[in-house]
């Protein structure tokens, strides 16, 4: 029959087709609306891509941070991870009497509870090994952490961790540096002296150097407890595999120096430990050590599954390093046209309660106190300190920049006193080409002047009675051999 002259025969149909066909059986999927994004980068030419200096620079990471495309550990998940949260002492000085999980353990969700009997080395540290994973018998500073959950989520996690019962000796706190620095002030670290590094730096006679001033100006600064407050808390995922092997995922600066400390704290070969150090949003020397890692590491270890744990803010404020606040005192010998003759300080750091990297900042500091000026005469003192307070590490400068105020502001006052140019002042005793530094090493490539004069012609300072350099001293004088605090 020819079907093209009967209407009434139809193709057949396979039931497949008649099933795509048949509304409300299948929809095709809805296509997500696609998002753009641009694409086109800008490559330069071949053999231009060197000459970098003065020239606009892209960074590499800039393009992903300004789309928000880049990952954080806070966006990384994996099957089966748990959460952690941390049990923080709340006192500034203490000793642990007691510790009751039982309560926490009991919770639905909670899936491992550790304390510091559970870590196998309770101590780590850039240098002296003071600080513990999970305080036990004594706590030092309020930050202190002394029991750890892993639970299904943070709030549970969380809720756990006030569930847990500490019984408490509470100790009085030494809080004040001078007062530590006595040495009839118990050590907060028992029977450890409460200084623990120490820095001297001597050149030529201090006291010939004054006796051959005109004046002499004394000085007393101080700075304060500084935290980095990066965007991004510290953070680490911890996990281990079937044959024996930790990998971390960690905010750590120094992932080396992380490793090292992770085997060492955990009692496990180096070789068995991994850190992938992930992108990582602020530092600014506040993530050079070790935090949560070993705590992580060993809930993981106890509950077979991934561990993730996020400082909260306040975590940051109390259970990180800070910058090191510090006392300095200045006495400083000139003559009647500003030239320093002699210069004498002391510098007490406020350490904290643990040592982390203050001995580096100690030495750092004391080379720098007497700023970059030619000084014949020089005697520096520096001590670090244990406090029952948030522990001091690393931030940036190390120590520089609190002596870069201290010196600086005492350069002004003795400018002030002696009514001279601030600048003026800075010419005439500033490094050159050979100087010798305080520590004996002779300078090369210094344009320490140059670079004053360049700023100050920039910036347009040509204050009435300058003298660029000369030393004028304006008629107002200061009575010869005055002491004279700022």
């Amino acid at each position: 029959m020819d079907k093209d002259k009967n209407p009434k025969v139809a193709e057949k149909v396979s039931p497949v087709e008649t099933v795509l066909k048949e509304p409300g059986i299948l929809h095709e999927p809805v296509a997500a609306p696609l998002v753009t994004y641009p694409i086109e980068v800008v490559i330069p030419k071949a053999r231009q891509q060197t000459p970098a200096v003065g020239q606009r620079a892209t960074r590499l990471d800039g393009r992903l941070h300004g789309l928000g495309q880049t990952g954080y550990i806070d966006d990384m998940t994996f099957p089966g991870m748990l959460y952690a949260k941390i049990r923080r002492a709340g006192v500034a000085s203490a000793r642990i009497k007691s510790i009751d999980t039982s309560e926490a353990e009991a919770m639905p969700g909670v899936m491992a509870v550790l304390t510091g009997k559970d870590v196998p080395n309770n101590s780590f540290g850039p240098s002296i090994k003071d600080q513990p994973v999970l305080a036990y018998e004594r706590v030092f500073h309020a930050g202190d952490g002394i029991v750890a959950v892993a639970a299904v989520t943070e709030q549970i996690a969380a809720e756990a961790c006030q569930k847990v019962k500490i019984e408490f000796e509470v100790l009085t706190p030494v809080l004040d540096p001078l007062e530590s620095l006595k040495l009839e002030t118990p050590g907060v670290h028992a029977p450890s002296a409460n200084i623990y590094q120490k820095k001297f730096i001597k050149k030529g006679d201090v006291e010939k150097g004054f006796a051959m001033s005109d004046h002499i100006i004394e000085g007393h600064f101080t700075t304060q407890m500084v935290e980095h407050v990066p965007m991004e808390p510290h953070a680490t995922i911890a996990m281990w595999d079937a044959n024996g092997r930790l990998t971390v995922y960690s905010t750590l600066g120094r992932i080396t120096l992380g490793r090292a400390d992770l085997a060492s704290t955990l009692g496990i070969p180096i070789s068995r430990v991994r850190i992938v150090a992930t992108i990582v949003g602020g530092n600014f020397g506040g993530k050079n050590e070790i935090t949560t890692e070993p705590v992580l590491a060993l809930l993981s270890k106890k509950t077979g599954r991934p561990v993730k744990s996020v400082f909260t803010r306040p975590d940051e404020f109390i259970a990180s390093t800070t910058r090191h606040p510090l006392i300095m005192d200045y006495k400083t010998g000139v003559t009647k046209d500003g030239r320093i003759q002699a210069r004498k300080l002391r510098l007490v750091l406020d350490g904290g309660a643990y040592c982390s990297w203050s001995e580096t900042t100690l030495s750092k500091a004391c080379i720098l106190s007497a700023g970059p000026y030619n000084i014949e005469n020089l005697y520096a003192e520096a001590y670090v300190v244990y406090t029952n307070k948030t522990m001091t590490g690393a931030m940036r400068g190390f120590g520089a920049p609190q002596v870069c105020f201290a010196y600086e502001s005492h350069m002004d006052d003795i400018a002030t006193l002696l009514n001279m140019d601030p600048l003026d002042i800075r010419l005439i005793n500033a490094f050159h080409e050979g100087s010798i530094s305080p520590t004996g090493q002779k300078l090369q490539s210094v344009v320490v002047k140059e670079s004053l004069l360049r700023a100050a012609e920039r910036f347009g300072w040509n204050p009435k009675g300058s003298t660029a350099g000369a030393g004028k001293i304006l008629p107002k004088e200061i009575t010869s051999g005055t002491t004279v605090r700022a």
